[in-house]
C-alpha cells in the first residue's frame, strides 16, 4: 500500500475548500444565490475544527481495530488502481448503509444530526461536524471488508475521496449537472434533497458519490423545482451554542431513557427507534410526518417521497391531550 498517499485526501483538500467557500460567497454577494450567515459559518468552521481532532484520535482506535481483524483475512490482494476503484464502490455502498442508519436510528442520529442542525445550505455546512462519530460503533460496518482482504489504509484513502466529493455537493449555486451525471452521480439537487425538511423530501437521497444505490433501494427522489428546500432538522435549535449544538440529542435521549414508569424495552427503544420515536405517541417519526402530509393533501399520495393511501391509513397519528 506504499502507492498510497501519507496525507489523507480530505487534508490535502483543505485549501481547496476553503477558496471553494471563499468563491462561493463572492458569486452570492454577486448573483443572490449562495446564502451565508456569519454566525452560522463561524459554527461550522468550529464544529470542524474540534471535528478534526476527534477524527484524528477515535481514527487511531479504529486503525487498531481494523489493523486486528486484517491478520485474519481471507485474501491478499496485490496494490491495482482498478482494485482501487473496486474498493471506492464498495465504500461507497458502505457509506449508504452507514449514511442509513444515521437517519433511522436514534443512536446514530444523535451524533449525525450536528450537520443537519443548519438551516443554511452552502459549502461551509460540508464541515458542520460532529465530535461523537465514535460512539455510534458504525466502524463496525466496514469489518466485512477488512476481513475479505481489503486494507485498511486502502479503506481510508476512498472513505476520505468520498467526503472531498461530498463537499462540493452542499451549495445551492449549482441548480442542475448535465442529465447523464444527475442520472448516476449525487449532486447538488440530490443532497439538496436529502437536507430538507420537507414532508416528500425526508429520509431520502442517502448516497456518497453514487446516486444508484438510493435508485436501487427505493429511497431516491427528485428535486421538485416548484417545492424549495427548506433546511434544517424538524424542529431546529434557532441557536449558534456549538455545545448544545453538538450534544442536544444526546441529552434529550439520556433524559427519555431516565423517565419513570418505563420498561426496559421502551427505554431501549428511545435509544434506537427512529428518531421521533416515543412510547405514547405524542412526537412524530419521518413516517408519520409523511403520513400526515398526505391526509392533509389527499392528491399528494404516492407522489415521490409520499406515501400511498393504504400507507396512511395504517400509519399512526399524532397522539393529542384529550
Amino acid at each position: 500500500m506504499d502507492q498510497l498517499p501519507e496525507l489523507a485526501p480530505t487534508h490535502l483538500a483543505v485549501p481547496v475548500f476553503i477558496a471553494v467557500m471563499l468563491l462561493e460567497l463572492l458569486i452570492g454577494r454577486v448573483y443572490g444565490n449562495a446564502k451565508f450567515e456569519m454566525r452560522d459559518t463561524g459554527l461550522n468552521l468550529l464544529t470542524s475544527f474540534v471535528a478534526g481532532t476527534e477524527r484524528v484520535l477515535s481514527g487511531v482506535l479504529y486503525a487498531f481495530v481494523l489493523m486486528y481483524v486484517y491478520q485474519y483475512r481471507v485474501f491478499d490482494f496485490e496494490f491495482s488502481w482498478m482494485l482501487v476503484a473496486i474498493v471506492f464502490v464498495a465504500d461507497d455502498l458502505i457509506y449508504y448503509i452507514k449514511h442509513r442508519i444515521e437517519h433511522t436510528v436514534r443512536w446514530a442520529w444523535a451524533s449525525h444530526v450536528v450537520h443537519h442542525s443548519s438551516q443554511h445550505f452552502n459549502t461551509s455546512v460540508a464541515l458542520r461536524q460532529t465530535w461523537t462519530y465514535a460512539l455510534t460503533g458504525l466502524i463496525l460496518l466496514y469489518i466485512p471488508l477488512v476481513l475479505i482482504g481489503v486494507h485498511p489504509a486502502l479503506l481510508g484513502f476512498c472513505a476520505g475521496v468520498n467526503l472531498v466529493y461530498q463537499f462540493f455537493l452542499h451549495t445551492e449555486t449549482i441548480r442542475r449537472l448535465p442529465r447523464w451525471y444527475e442520472a448516476i452521480m449525487n449532486t447538488p439537487s440530490h443532497h439538496r434533497v436529502h437536507h430538507a425538511t420537507n414532508p416528500k423530501y425526508l429520509d431520502a437521497n442517502y448516497a456518497g458519490t453514487f446516486i444508484i444505490w438510493d435508485k436501487l433501494f427505493g429511497t431516491f427522489v427528485p428535486e421538485d423545482d416548484n417545492e424549495p428546500c427548506r433546511y434544517g432538522i424538524v424542529k431546529n435549535l434557532h441557536t449558534f451554542n456549538v455545545v448544545r449544538v453538538a450534544f442536544h440529542e444526546w441529552a434529550s435521549i439520556a433524559k427519555d431513557v431516565v423517565r419513570p414508569g418505563l420498561s426496559l424495552r421502551q427505554r431501549l427503544n428511545y435509544m434506537f427507534k427512529p428518531p421521533g420515536w416515543s412510547h405514547d405517541g405524542s412526537r412524530e417519526t419521518s413516517k408519520m410526518i409523511k403520513a400526515r402530509h398526505v391526509r392533509l393533501n389527499p392528491t399528494s399520495a404516492g407522489g415521490p417521497g409520499l406515501p400511498d393511501v393504504s400507507e396512511v391509513q395504517t400509519e399512526p397519528k399524532l397522539a393529542t391531550a384529550s
